[in-house]
This record gives structure tokens, C-alpha cells and sequence, in this order.
């Protein structure tokens, strides 16, 4: 069984998350920043960190993935290999945002569509969401029907698309043809605010609900 838990972090409440198998193994999606409350979050439940997960390269996501990595000696896996302009201008977009300094990185495995990656003894499988941005990837754990979809798709809305190398259309298609035929039940953590499920959007999301495309 894969456990979980959501930390929002930095001035912009990006959800970051805790995950980890039956024996305390995990990893930290998303390592966006305030790392001290991650880092007491996993001491506090006592859980081993093995690795660091990346949806994407943005700043919120990602600003905090080098130090964690070089302090904790944690391999990074993702984003998808596109996303490395993201993360060469790191350090310009934390002091334009007046976030901590921010170091770039390269990550220890690329992923891409169709890929696994472990945790402990679960297995996250990868899907390349491009769109919000072009190396995008979501994390599925099919057995308990729940993804972690970074700035894809949200309770209510979708990622923005106004960023360099953004696709509105790529985006629309990768949450309507990867996600939601995932199921209806599958639940999932956005990259910012509450929960939802891909039912709950396919019903009322006001960019990707199922009526806006019938006929």
C-alpha cells in the first residue's frame, strides 16, 4: 500500500508530497521549497527518503530539488527531458520571484511516457502530460487509482498555458486523452489547492468537461 501526504510549500502553496510503502520507504514529489518542513514531516513519521520525483520544472515544484538531493543523497527522477530549459534558468527565476537562491540540476533519469518508477516496493507509472509545459509527466499508482498531476489539471481549472513553450491545445489533449481515461474514480493531488477526481472534472470542470466536447 503506497501512503501519502500533502505539504503545501512556498509563497505559492504548491502541493508537495510525502509518499511511501509499508516499510517507510520514500520519496518527496515536488520539493518546491520550506524544505525543513518536509524533511520534519518524514523524520516525524520516520520515513527513509530514497529519491526525489519532479512533474515539472517549475520554480514551485523544483527550487529546492538540488540542495535536497546534495544534502540527503537522493537520485532525481524527472521531469521529462524537454523541461531542461526550466531548469538552466532556475536561478534567474528565483531571484525574480524573490524566492531562497535556487541551484539548476541534472537529473539523474529523464523519464518518459510509459516508464515506472519505484517506491520502495509500489510502482508509479509515468505519463508524459505536455501542455502546461512541454516536459510534463504524471505519476499513476493504478492499484489504489491515484495520480499526482502537478499543474495539469486542477479542482475546477486547468494548468496555464501563457508560459514559454505552453500549448493550450497540447494541454486540453493530454488531460482528455491520458488522464481521464485513466477512470472516472481515480482521484488526484494537483500541483496547487484541493483534490478532486477525473469524474468530478469530466463533470463540471469548466475547460474540460465532457459536455464542451460532445457532438
Amino acid at each position: 500500500m503506497l501512503h501519502s501526504l500533502v505539504i503545501p510549500v512556498t509563497p505559492f502553496q504548491q502541493n508537495c508530497s510525502l509518499v511511501w510503502d509499508e516499510q517507510g520507504r520514500a520519496a518527496v514529489i515536488d520539493p518546491g521549497g520550506d524544505l525543513q518542513r518536509v524533511l520534519g514531516e518524514a523524520e516525524r513519521r520516520k520515513l527513509m527518503l530514497t529519491k526525489i520525483l519532479l512533474t515539472h520544472a517549475h520554480l514551485d515544484h523544483c527550487a529546492g530539488t538540488a540542495r535536497l538531493s546534495r544534502e540527503r543523497g537522493l537520485p532525481v527522477e524527472g521531469p521529462q527531458r524537454e523541461d531542461r530549459f526550466w531548469i538552466e534558468a532556475l536561478p534567474a527565476a528565483a531571484a525574480q520571484f524573490g524566492f531562497p537562491p535556487a541551484e539548476s540540476f541534472e537529473p539523474d533519469r529523464w523519464l518518459e511516457d510509459g516508464d515506472r518508477v519505484s517506491v520502495g516496493a509500489e510502482t508509479l507509472e509515468v505519463l508524459h502530460c505536455p501542455g502546461h509545459t512541454p516536459g510534463h509527466v504524471v505519476f499513476f499508482h493504478r492499484g489504489q487509482r491515484c495520480a499526482w498531476v502537478g499543474d495539469v489539471l486542477f479542482a475546477g481549472s486547468i494548468g496555464r498555458t501563457d508560459f514559454p513553450r505552453g500549448d493550450h491545445e497540447a494541454l486540453i489533449r493530454s488531460i482528455r486523452e491520458r488522464l481521464f481515461p485513466l477512470g472516472d474514480d481515480v482521484r488526484f493531488v494537483p500541483g496547487h489547492g484541493p483534490a478532486s477526481s477525473f469524474g468530478a472534472e469530466r463533470r463540471t470542470n469548466p475547460f474540460v468537461a465532457d459536455r464542451l466536447f460532445a457532438g
